[in-house]
């Protein structure tokens, strides 16, 4: 008895091992892995702004794209709307490229035409796997080509010439809003980053929230968003509400330059 159910487990053994080696799929991937990736830095790093352009829910992982790259994130995008948005520049003379942080997510279907439609001033450019990193515990995609939308004007290779903010464009509070508080997604350090490593911060700067005095009602991260610009944003003290903006602007051009000293730093409302 005893040795018939040996031969018996023996037997059953020997199947369960012929059905696992038939149905081992360890290591193989499903069909149809994206090829092509976004790297964004400004208002592309909010989940809600960036799901808002494509046809479904896309999930991102924040990264950093190294300094020899070769750029400066900076405020020197003019929307035609009417404001200043980010942008990548070329270093100015003098200045040295920057790391910049941001979210790496995949593109698939129609939805890079419709990110080509979003971003119709900018230019894409390539980004080398190289030069780019993984900045938690998830890792880059093995494979696929990763773009970067940068500005470009009429006759000028992408990033050279960039305008900055006036009066006409000033920095707009409600898009810098997007911008920190998908930072604030992936924590405070990582939007302080942003904030730090972003260059031509303007005295034009325009406190366009809606009900910009009580913030509060249509934004419950309006203080941790003031907080980071306030201790790290030069020019923070320098926002205005829209009815102050004008006057503040003719102020504003009267002095010597458009661009705030990093340094000069001041509590502002």
């Amino acid at each position: 008895m005893a040795i018939i159910r040996t031969i018996a487990a023996v037997l059953l053994l020997t199947c369960a091992s012929a059905h696992a080696q038939t149905t081992d799929y360890w290591g193989k991937t499903l069909p149809g892995q994206p090829t092509q990736f976004i790297f964004g830095y400004g208002s592309l790093i909010n989940t809600a702004s960036r799901n808002a352009t494509a046809s479904k829910p896309i999930a991102a992982i924040p990264v950093r794209v190294s300094a020899a790259f070769g750029y400066v994130r900076s405020w020197s995008d003019r929307s035609p709307t009417g404001f200043t948005a980010l942008g990548l520049r070329r270093p100015n003379n003098g200045e040295a490229a920057m790391t910049v942080n941001g979210v790496l997510y995949p593109v698939d279907g129609d939805d890079m035409s419709a990110f080509d439609a979003r971003e119709k001033n900018y230019t894409r450019v390539e980004v080398p796997r190289a030069l780019i990193e993984s900045v938690s515990w998830q890792p880059l995609p093995e494979h696929g080509t990763i773009w970067v939308y940068v500005p470009m004007i009429a006759g000028k290779p992408p990033g050279e010439g960039l305008p900055i903010a006036d009066a006409k464009y000033p920095l707009a509070e409600s898009y810098i809003d997007v911008v920190i508080e998908g930072g604030l997604e992936y924590g405070p350090e990582f939007a302080r980053e942003i904030i730090e490593t972003t260059r031509d911060w303007s005295p034009y700067w325009l406190n366009d929230r809606t009900l910009a005095r009580r913030p509060w009602v249509a934004d419950k991260q309006f203080a941790s968003v003031d907080t980071l610009l306030a201790t790290t944003a030069p020019c923070f003290g320098q926002r205005a509400f829209s009815e102050d903006y004008a006057a503040a602007s003719i102020a504003n051009a009267k002095r010597r330059g458009n661009v705030c000293p990093r340094d000069a730093l001041t509590q502002g409302r």
